[in-house]
């Protein structure tokens, strides 16, 4: 009996100090668990933010490149063949309405002139002798001397001298009218821009000679959509930017040519620049139209997008856990328009709510954060 006491005491024993060591391996397990636990916790991290802005009427700016063009330019030639005489401008020259321009040889045309006037005078001298004839001849019809057919006859040859005269005159001015066409008028004022022959060259008729562009007058012709197009009234302003200017060009809207363009489908749409702004034909202009987004969201900057799998984007939205932390939260959204700096988007996002602004490289998905600096979206 003693000895079965011995026996269950010394168990006892035992088994109390199993227990003692694990409550002490389970108390060190749980301090070291709480260790970790503590240590695992970062530090909230300072982000910029911003605050959703819901904008159902949004806008964005589309550029439309268009060609600045001078409102008239023209391929002088001579109407008529020659030999070209005297050219007085060149390439570069600025001339006005009116001014010589270039010269053909006329001394044979001044020669035809003169025997179409020679003959022009003969004619004139016949026709005053079959008038006076035919004087002549009514006298002596009255008094019976002659008959009536002979005095219709001289009455036919006062008129056919005269025709003769009318023609030799409409010969004589027809070459007056080679004599004019042989000077060459500059139509309108305007630079010279190209030159195609020189002295002592034969010129053809219509060939080419000389380039002349006004520059006081520019217009820039567009291709814009139709619905875009029908937007415009005469007369409204619209602004273009041109490479190398920093401010914006101004224009009147003048036409459009109503007529889709089967390629580019298109219409032209024709814009007045505005005299004395420094820009020269043939350069390219765009056209800034304000064009409706036509759903409701909000703009973000490029930055504080993520991509995400699938090829989706997100934001991250700051979810409040007191007064001054934060929860990070990604929320899926939708790319309507896209801009150099700034994307309009869609989604689960409510008016007023903090997003990231930027540092998506810095952050996970539940981090704690504090917002640092509100910033806005550029626009």
């Amino acid at each position: 009996m003693s000895l079965y006491k011995r026996r269950l005491g010394a168990g006892s024993a035992v088994a109390l100090a199993a227990l003692l060591v694990a409550i002490l391996v389970f108390g060190v397990t749980a301090l070291r668990a709480e260790a970790n636990i503590v240590a695992a916790a970062p530090t909230p991290i300072s982000v910029s933010v911003l605050t959703a802005t819901h904008d159902p009427d949004a806008s964005i700016a589309e550029f439309f490149p268009g060609l600045v063009a001078a409102r008239r330019q023209s391929a002088l030639g001579f109407e008529r063949a020659g030999r070209i005489d005297r050219i007085h401008v060149d390439v570069g020259d600025r001339v006005l309405a009116g001014d010589v321009l270039a010269r053909l040889d006329v001394r044979a045309v001044e020669a035809q002139i003169a025997a179409a006037e020679a003959q022009t005078a003969e004619a004139a001298a016949q026709t005053a002798l079959a008038s006076e004839t035919e004087s002549r001849q009514a006298q002596l019809l009255e008094r019976g001397h002659i008959s009536q057919q002979r005095f219709d006859e001289v009455r036919t040859s006062t008129r056919a001298a005269l025709a003769r005269q009318n023609a030799a005159a409409a010969a004589a001015d027809s070459l007056r009218v080679q004599l004019d066409l042989s000077v060459m008028i500059a139509p309108f004022d305007g630079v010279v821009t190209a030159r195609r022959a020189d002295e002592g060259a034969i010129a053809s008729p219509g060939q080419p000679l000389l380039e002349l562009v006004e520059l006081d007058q520019l217009e820039i012709n567009v291709g814009l959509p139709p619905a875009v197009a029908a937007g415009f009234r005469p007369g409204d302003t619209a602004r273009f930017a041109v490479d190398g200017h920093r401010a914006p060009l101004n224009a009147y809207f003048r036409a459009s040519s109503s007529v889709v363009d089967r390629q580019t489908r298109t219409v032209t749409a024709v814009f007045d620049l505005e005299p004395g702004q420094a820009v020269a034909a043939g350069q390219i202009a765009r056209l800034s139209v304000q064009t409706p987004i036509g759903t409701d969201g909000f703009w973000v900057p490029t930055a504080a997008l993520a991509e995400g799998r699938r090829g989706l984007w997100s934001v991250y939205v700051l979810v409040p856990l007191d007064s001054n932390s934060y929860r990070l939260e990604p929320r899926v959204v939708e790319t309507v328009r896209v801009e150099a700096e700034r994307i309009y988007v869609r989604g689960a996002v409510a008016p007023g709510e903090l997003l990231l602004a930027s540092g998506l490289q810095r952050i996970t998905p539940g981090q704690i954060v504090i917002p640092a600096t509100l910033e806005a979206v550029a626009r």
